[in-house]
């Protein structure tokens, strides 16, 4: 980067245009590069449509405790790098845990909030937070933006900034910049080059293999037939269908669904061609469903729901089915969302996932600092107890 360099916070998606935002956010890869693992090429959450479909839908901004703060950074007047920027008056909607840290700085006699919180809204899907246009020295970009969010931390009288499901190289670039580092488990399904679903099975110890059959025929005894709806075959009728299961299940997990009704008609009409939408129906009516992202290396599954409870329906609808379909368009994994264990017996792998803190207060830094450096130990323990139990036929 040259100058002039210009850092700016716009506070809607919609100041930034469409083009520039996704040049830096899903950039093309070079001709016969590889994907990053970590998901370089495609990631649907980082496009300038989904994150504009959360704003314009009002799930984000207004008093959802989420006000849009995006960090741009310009040269020359053209934008080079840019982060996915909110300013936050809570910890809801983030899936990386800090409220005993809020709670200890209140104690402190600190004031947490607002803090500066750099993610997809609702959203435990690792990808790139610091984007970067091609061409660009990436550590320089780094540095840019991460001058951009202390600035902001400070206008808004911010205790910290948080950027969560980073990848592995922005953990340690912005970690050797400084920044607190953490680690959590997600569990994915890794494509082994799998012909196909009975391919995978193969690979499988023998009781977990007849155990995942003996779930996918259970799952739909009961007259159960499953779609799978994606592009223009995704209908207001689906997603009527979809977020009636979508409020059940959130109204019974966290009492307050993130997303609303207009949300998934926004991105319907924005995005269809990236969503997967598996339903599952009996006796004339859709019962249950989830919503997946596609990528171009992965399948990123979102949210489920349903209106009757049958059987292993839901392992069914939310991991095999995404499986099947990972597999029929070779794509490298999928990942689950957070949490779950029971993954494991499915063919889901233990994966870390990273995030970066910056923290205003050195007392508070000190102690967060100390409390990641046991917990970044108890995470990779885990990670490796649980990955001598994966159900594959080597590991039996």
């Amino acid at each position: 980067m040259t100058s002039p360099i210009t850092v700016q916070v716009a506070t809607s998606i919609a100041a930034i245009p469409a083009a520039d935002w996704d040049r830096c956010a899903n950039p093309p890869a070079p001709d016969g590069a590889e994907a990053d693992r970590a998901g370089e090429r495609h990631n649907p959450f980082l496009s300038h449509a989904f994150l504009r479909a959360l704003e314009t839908s009002g799930c984000v901004g207004g008093r959802s405790g989420w006000a849009p703060a995006h960090v741009a950074v310009e040269e020359n007047g053209r934008l080079v790098a840019a982060a996915p920027t909110y300013v936050k008056t809570n910890s809801q909607g983030e899936y990386v845990f800090d409220h005993s840290w809020a709670d200890a700085y209140a104690r402190a006699g600190g004031r947490y909030y607002p803090k500066i919180q750099v993610a997809v809204p609702f959203t435990p899907a690792t990808g790139r937070r610091f984007l970067v246009s091609p061409g660009q020295d990436v550590e320089a970009a780094h540095g840019y933006l991460a001058a951009g969010l202390r600035a902001l931390r400070k206008e808004v009288k911010a205790s910290s900034t948080h950027a969560t499901f980073v990848t592995k190289t922005e953990w340690d670039s912005l970690g050797a910049q400084g920044w607190l580092q953490r680690t959590d488990q997600q569990f994915h399904f890794v494509n082994d080059g799998y012909a196909g679903f009975d391919d995978f099975l193969a690979a499988l110890a023998s009781r977990k293999r007849k155990n995942i059959r003996k779930e996918r025929e259970g799952a739909l005894a009961d007259g159960i037939t499953i779609e799978h709806l994606t592009g223009p075959d995704i209908r207001e009728e689906h997603w009527d269908a979809f977020f009636a299961f979508y409020m059940d299940t959130g109204s019974r997990k966290w009492g307050r669904p993130y997303l609303n009704r207009r949300f998934f008609s926004e991105i319907g009409a924005a995005m269809a061609d990236r969503i997967l939408l598996v339903m599952a129906k009996r006796a004339g009516r859709y019962v249950a469903g989830a919503i997946n992202f596609i990528g171009d290396d992965a399948l990123y599954g979102r949210n489920w729901g349903c209106i009757e409870e049958h059987p292993f329906l839901h392992f069914e609808v939310c991991y095999y089915q995404a499986i099947d379909f990972a597999l029929s368009r070779g794509l490298a994994r999928v990942e689950a969302g957070a949490q779950g264990e029971h993954k494991l017996a499915r063919g889901y792998r233990p994966t870390t996932t990273y995030s970066v803190h910056d923290i205003a207060d050195p007392r508070l830094a000190a102690a967060i600092a100390d409390y990641l450096d046991h917990e970044r130990g108890y995470v990779e323990s885990a990670v490796e107890q649980l990955g001598e139990h994966l159900p594959f036929r080597h590991e039996d």
